[in-house]
């Protein structure tokens, strides 16, 4: 099973669209995975369209369309990975411990809002993964996205993909 993770795509405002490479990700993924930060439906609507799955959630940048669509906290088995999808988690210091509270039956947890990139164990065993955005870099190098597999029960091939800089 291959899943696209993104968060933080701010459409349209920090871009028009999501780039190419991104929506060729989506076509071969057999999930796609959004940790919030939409801005507008149209995007939601266009996933949905497009993918055979979709998870995501709400976030800070959300209006009551998105709200009225998606949860706060997704939840789903994937292959027999228990995956969670969330917006924010704080900050980083104290992150894995928190999460390790937050969400304790997730074996993934993936989240947003920083626009960094993660991707650490907690103490307990659960993985945080964080795409960064694919659209805002912030003040990263690159606008990133992360594809990985689940295969056995196993999520595997966790791999962080860097977007060329827009000109």
């Amino acid at each position: 099973m291959r899943l696209l993770l993104i968060a933080d795509t701010h459409l349209p405002l920090r871009a028009k669209a999501l780039p190419d490479q991104v929506w060729r990700e989506v076509d071969a993924a057999d999930v796609v995975v959004h940790a919030g930060d939409w801005v507008e439906v149209a995007l939601l609507d266009e996933l949905e369209a497009r993918t055979e799955r979709l998870i995501g959630v709400c976030g800070n940048n959300d209006g009551a369309d998105l709200r009225a669509r998606l949860p706060e906290i997704a939840r789903a088995d994937l292959g027999g990975v228990r995956l969670a999808v969330i917006h924010e988690t704080g900050a980083k210091q104290g992150r894995e411990r928190r999460c390790d509270e937050l969400v304790p039956d997730a074996d993934v947890l993936v989240f947003g809002h920083s626009h960094i990139p993660w991707d650490t164990v907690t103490p307990n065993g659960m993985r945080l993964l964080n795409p960064g955005s694919p659209t805002d870099r912030r003040r990263q190098p690159f606008c990133t996205y992360q594809t990985a597999e689940i295969r056995d029960g196993e999520l595997r091939d966790v791999t962080l993909h860097e977007l060329p800089l827009r000109r």
